[in-house]
């Protein structure tokens, strides 16, 4: 409504726009002046709008012509109105004299225009009369006979006013809205622009008369544009806020806008155009985009915090890198450490300048076959290289700031970030990040983010790489508290297999307290050991080692294996709490106030093996029991009381004798063989117990058919696997003599002994055998108790043993010169390679050994060792 005019005549509106002809636009729908001048007007037109009404007054200045829209301005019938005065009829009774005047200055051919009150008559019999207000132009003319009469045109004025105080409120919004204002007709040329966007696209409004979207949009943007015009011109729906993208004279900035489109209607209803109402929101945009860029980088810095550093292993700590960043945050991305801290230098050479070598260690892509742009010879994972001294990477890893390197010309790669991984100062390595063309290139913040992801990887990175040599460290200690090598024993066949945590997963993991050994004793026994210490790291480590060393000790010792558990147990309470060992005799003492907190609890079985005799003790500390295969026979657990574990205390252990047959096979393992997360011990148990299926075959390959067939039993702890095949010291190796206690008995020893020798051709020892087995057999008579037993041993070495029940252990002395006795234990010292005593369970043994004579070892001469002996 407010774009219809006010008068007939043409006048410029504020905004720019003909009133006139704007109405005429808005009517037509079309600027052509052919086509407006023939358009019938439908209902709703300019003339319902502002109530033009027309009569006609005859010569003799009675009206003769009453038109249908002067009945509906004045109430008044046209069977009424006719023949009527129009002064008497329609004027007031101040204004009558007046209006006679104008009449006949009307009928004498003048034309007037003016402003008349008027009143319009009652209805017949009533008295009532409306009054107003009319723009009244008389036009002069003539009857056919040339008689003078005129035409009226009336004009309510209250409307008039009405619809001027429209317009002007019209033309006020329209011209001084702060936002874009189009005016498109239906053609969707524009019609009218307010003065606010001809400030924007430039020009006055006038001047974007005519123009259709695609005078200021670009190609793409106008189609989309124009459809929805066409769609809400036709459909009559209205659009808000759909956001257009374009850019405005002079500027090379990309503008965004928020337009609302709705159609425009005629009085009656008639479609005529679609008004454009858009508000410039590239501010805003820019504003959310900002907003949506911190929290997405809230975001990836969270997930960077809950996904990196969740492993010690290097490279997965890398990828974890990798995997947060692309493609979130970028589209491709790489990791590079200084070669020399992984190896485990602290300051390798070039690291100040950069030129160190690196190791790539990580990659990652969301484009496939996309090397980085900037190396021509893209890097595999695992290789080592450099950087150029003059590269913008050199100069980042010397200045340990991050450098923005440019993509190269036809390359795929838009802009990389290279950012030095700082950790403690330190630079420890490289992250590249780079977005392909057609991403958005890396800004401030960009660069911002990238530092502080490279700073947290770098630390974690860091962390990662001082554990690996920690762990390193504690897994050479730990092998080297391990047997060296296949150990030997007599009597047994020997294997070995010993995994730390990270060889059977793949990751690595803390070192455990798993260990076993082998320890030869006099007799040609063996102790065979298997333990493990609860708990993991460094401090478990030690823990072993201190352990270990207490048993070989204690082996050596020769005790029981019952009452060798029980002297570990005591030496386990103490090596948690300060003083180490040291502990141990205090808490000995207190058994029942031992603080389980302060100790190192362990598992252990420990087995002593008799190759004579071919029987085996066990006892156990709270350990898996031993797994035994007999020939011809299935697998099966030996029922070993398990006891308590090392380091509890107040309980003794047991011993289980069980005589092994010839090519038995004994198993000795930890729980990180048949024990993991996945798999309940009861079942891994089984499964290992299945895989002894076969004993004959050779132990190495028993070993690995083992560990091939439970590998996926294995879980994250330390594996420790003994095995054992019984081969029994042969009878003709044996030779087993019982002396009476009377002094004849030391020539008959020297008999026996001279005998079994020569009958095993070993005549070199003979002498030296002779006068040892004199000296012991003389000191079981001497100092002993009960009946002598002397026994020869055949095996890698020569052993002879003197039994008696005495419990007195013999204890070498130095002797005087005047002394005629006192060195026997001396000579034995000197002509043996070993020598020692044991308590037995009704004495005691007394035992040398001798070495095997083999053209390379010279036996030694008795004669010269009693001559050092004075």
């Amino acid at each position: 409504m407010s774009e219809i005019p006010a008068k007939a005549t043409e006048s410029e509106d504020p905004a720019g726009g003909a009133t006139g002809r704007a109405a005429d636009g808005l009517v037509s729908g079309d600027a052509r002046t052919g086509d407006a001048l023939w358009h019938s007007s439908p209902p709703g037109s300019m003339y319902d709008y502002i109530n033009v009404a027309s009569f006609s007054i005859g010569p003799d200045g009675l009206i003769d012509q009453w038109s249908l829209r002067a009945e509906q301005v004045f109430g008044v019938p046209a069977a009424r109105a006719v023949g009527l005065d129009p002064v008497e009829a329609f004027v007031d009774p101040y204004n009558r004299v007046d209006g006679r005047r104008k009449m006949s200055e009307i009928l004498d051919g003048r034309e007037w225009t003016g402003v008349v009150p008027f009143r319009t008559p009652g209805a017949a019999g009533r008295r009532e009369h409306t009054e107003g207000l009319a723009e009244v132009y008389v036009m002069p003319t003539r009857t056919a006979e040339g008689e003078r009469a005129a035409v009226c045109v009336v004009v309510d004025v209250r409307t008039l006013r009405r619809i001027e105080t429209d317009l002007a409120a019209s033309q006020a919004i329209f011209g001084q809205s702060p936002f874009g204002f189009l005016l498109l007709d239906t053609h969707l040329k524009v019609r009218r622009a307010n003065q606010r966007f001809a400030s924007v696209f430039g020009g006055t409004p006038r001047d974007h008369r005519g123009r259709d979207v695609h005078d200021y949009l670009p190609r793409g943007e106008a189609e989309r544009v124009a459809a929805t015009l066409r769609r809400v011109l036709e459909t009559g729906e209205t659009i808000t806020d759909m956001h257009v993208t374009g850019f405005v004279p002079d500027s090379d900035e990309r503008r965004h806008w928020s337009v609302n489109l709705y159609r425009v209607h005629s009085g009656s209803g008639r479609p005529v155009g679609v008004a454009w109402v858009g508000t410039d929101i590239t501010s805003r945009r820019a504003a959310a985009r900002e907003a949506a860029a911190a929290r997405r980088n809230l975001a990836l810095l969270n997930e960077a915090g809950a996904r990196i550093g969740n492993s010690l292993d290097l490279e997965t700590t890398a990828r974890e890198l990798l995997d947060v960043v692309v493609p979130g945050f970028c589209d491709l991305a790489t990791v590079d450490l200084y070669q020399g801290l992984l190896a485990g230098d602290q300051t390798p050479p070039g690291l100040a300048d950069g030129s160190a070598e690196l190791r790539r260690v990580a990659y990652a892509s969301a484009v496939s076959d996309a090397p980085f742009n900037n190396r021509r010879d893209p890097v595999a994972v695992g290789a080592v290289h450099h950087y150029a001294f003059t590269s913008p990477y050199a100069d980042a890893l010397r200045t340990a700031r991050p450098r923005h390197v440019p993509g190269e010309d036809g390359g795929l790669v838009q802009s990389t970030l290279a950012v030095p991984m700082v950790a403690h100062d330190t630079v420890v390595g490289l992250a590249q990040f780079a977005r392909t063309k057609g991403s958005e290139p890396f800004g401030d913040r960009d660069r911002d983010l990238a530092v502080e992801l490279a700073a947290r990887a770098a630390v974690c990175i860091d962390n990662a790489r001082l554990y690996r040599r920690e762990h390193e460290r504690a897994l050479i200690l730990q092998r080297s508290l391990l047997p060296p090598g296949d150990p030997e024993a007599s009597g047994l066949d020997i294997a070995c297999r010993y995994l730390p945590g990270s060889a059977s997963t793949g990751r690595p993991s803390e070192v455990g307290g798993d260990w076993f050994d082998v320890i030869e004793l006099p007799g040609h026994r063996t102790a065979l050991v298997v333990g493990d210490v609860m708990g993991r790291g460094l401090r478990a480590a030690v823990a072993m080692g201190e352990l270990r060393t207490a048993v070989r000790t204690l082996a050596l010792l020769d005790l029981e294996p019952a009452e060798v558990l029980s002297q570990l147990d005591e030496i386990a309470r103490g090596l948690g709490a300060p003083g180490g060992v040291q502990q141990a005799t205090r808490a000995a003492r207190r058994p029942r106030e031992a603080d389980l907190s302060e100790v190192y609890l362990a598992t252990c079985v420990y087995a002593v093996y008799d190759s004579v005799t071919r029987r085996c003790t066990f006892a156990n500390a709270g350990h898996l029991p031993p797994v035994l295969v007999e020939p011809g026979e299935n697998a099966l657990m030996l029922d070993v009381p398990p006891g308590l574990p090392l380091g509890v205390g107040g309980e003794p252990f047991e011993e289980v004798e069980v005589e092994l047959p010839e090519g038995a096979l004994l198993a000795l393992y930890t729980d990180g063989l048949v024990e993991s997360r996945d798999h309940p011990l009861d079942e891994g148990l089984q499964a290992f117990v299945g895989t002894l299926t076969d004993p004959t075959q050779p132990l190495e390959d028993v070993c690995d058919h083992v560990l091939n067939t439970l590998d996926t039993h294995h879980g994250e702890d330390d594996i420790a696997l003994l095995m054992a095949r019984v081969q029994g010291l042969p009878a003709e190796s044996v030779g087993d003599w019982t002396l009476p206690r009377e002094p004849r008995s030391v020539g008959r020893a020297r008999e026996y002994a001279r005998s079994q020798l020569l009958s095993w051709d070993l005549e070199p020892l003979v002498d030296t055998t002779e006068l040892l087995v004199s000296e012991l057999v003389t000191n079981a008579l001497r100092y002993g108790e009960g009946e002598i037993r002397l026994r020869l041993l055949l095996d890698r070495t020569l052993v002879c043993e003197v039994w008696d029940a005495g419990l007195v252990q013999p204890r070498r002395r130095r002797a005087r010169d005047t002394d005629e006795g006192g060195r026997g234990l001396q000579l034995v010292g000197l002509l043996s390679a070993a020598w020692g005593s044991r308590r037995t369970p009704r004495g005691k043994t007394v035992w040398f050994e001798l070495a095997l004579p083999d053209g390379e070892n010279s036996v030694a001469d008795p004669a010269e060792a009693l001559l050092s002996l004075f």
